[in-house]
């Protein structure tokens, strides 16, 4: 069973700059698709950015030029680097890996990680 641990969030002043890891187990992690979710209170839960194998990534147009999201196959891990915090991006945020198998799709999600950016 893969399990994935997200670390790294926490309370941050707007404009200030907090990195996400994404820690993964088992041996799916290098082909998998990845990505960063987040959930606020009374909203859906929404992709912030993705990552392919390859590298290629995409964003959420909220976060275009705010975050950077990146993977270390080696180390089993994402990242999801967030600068210049806005109080709209608190929430808990939740990475993702999605891909194939032998047995069909695959969908592994973390258990979240709270952040919060109030003054």
């Amino acid at each position: 069973q893969v399990q994935l641990v997200e670390s790294g969030g926490g309370l941050v002043q707007p404009g200030g700059s907090l990195r996400l890891s994404c820690a993964a187990s088992g041996s799916i992690f290098s082909r998998s698709l990845m990505g960063w979710y987040r959930q606020a209170p009374g909203k859906q839960r929404e992709l912030v950015a993705e990552i392919t194998t390859d590298g290629s990534t995409n964003n959420a147009d909220s976060v275009k030029g705010r975050f950077t999201i990146s993977r270390d196959n080696a180390k089993n891990t994402g990242y999801l680097q967030m600068n210049s915090l806005k109080y709209e991006d608190s929430a808990v945020y939740y990475c993702k890996l999605h891909g194939w198998s032998w047995s069909g799709p695959y969908d592994y999600w973390g258990q979240g990680t709270q952040v919060t950016v109030s003054s």
